[in-house]
């Protein structure tokens, strides 16, 4: 686990700013008719505009069952986490999770948002405000010289107070010259345990909850995570850089 000095998490923001402006662009070019693939066509443009490198395209790691095969994460609906791009038609009412990683200048930045395709509904609306909320609590919680658990407990509260499933087996992670480094943030824990967070740390806060319970099923693709009852999940996700006057949000949208 390597800590930032202060100019490596300087060197960092022009990725941070990049993830940023992709996920707005989808955000605002996402509708009905169009398929996951296009959305994942509409970043690559977008990364190779910018010169920059997709860490997501040909990601192997031991649990895939094949090379993943886009630069976006699309999960609709049921599916959480690590939804492939795919001919999926997005229909109206959908919930659509877009998580996107990419390296810029020899650094990392990672962040995912979660929104409702055209109509919205109750259910989906406060899943999704309660998952940003726990981010936002996570990363407040994010502070020099605390324990890794009170970023942990501050986004489990939330969760568990909504009434939502979660599942620490993923979560978020150390970022820096790659997309996963130590250490491991889990979205359950305990205040005032765990790795103390020094500045220069930069991690992947990224709470995800289920509308149902804490169960998940893996696809045989080896890659998309879906509820185990069928619920609808939500995730958000910020690159975080802890320095000693606080945290700082590298992948801000505003």
């Amino acid at each position: 686990m390597a800590l930032k000095t202060p100019a490596e998490v300087n060197a960092m923001r022009p990725a941070g700013k990049f993830i940023a402006s992709v996920l707005s662009s989808l955000r605002e070019v996402a509708r009905e008719g169009m398929t996951l693939k296009d959305l994942d066509r509409h970043a690559h443009q977008m990364i190779d505009a910018a010169g920059a490198h997709s860490v997501y395209l040909g990601y192997h790691p031991s649990f895939g069952a094949m090379p993943y095969p886009g630069v976006l994460c699309t999960s609709v609906n049921d599916a959480a986490l690590h939804g492939l791009p795919s001919d999926y038609v997005l229909q109206d009412g959908d919930v659509l999770s877009i998580d996107f990683a990419a390296q810029l200048q020899g650094w990392v930045a990672d962040s995912a948002l979660t929104f409702q395709i055209g109509t919205t509904t109750p259910e989906a609306t406060k899943l999704v405000e309660t998952t940003e909320r726990a981010l936002a609590a996570g990363i407040a919680a994010a502070k020099p010289g605390g324990r890794m658990g009170d970023v942990s407990e501050a986004i489990g509260k939330i969760g568990r107070a909504g009434g939502y499933g979660i599942n620490a087996d993923f979560g978020g992670h150390g970022v820096g010259r790659t997309m996963h480094e130590d250490p491991h943030v889990p979205n359950l824990g305990r205040a005032r345990t765990g790795l103390k967070l020094n500045p220069g740390l930069v991690i992947a806060i990224e709470p995800w909850f289920m509308a149902g319970g804490d169960g998940y099923v893996i696809d045989p693709d080896g890659w998309t995570i879906r509820t185990a009852d069928g619920s609808i999940a939500a995730h958000a996700e910020h690159t975080v850089a802890i320095t000693r006057d606080g945290p700082v949000v590298l992948t801000a949208r505003d």
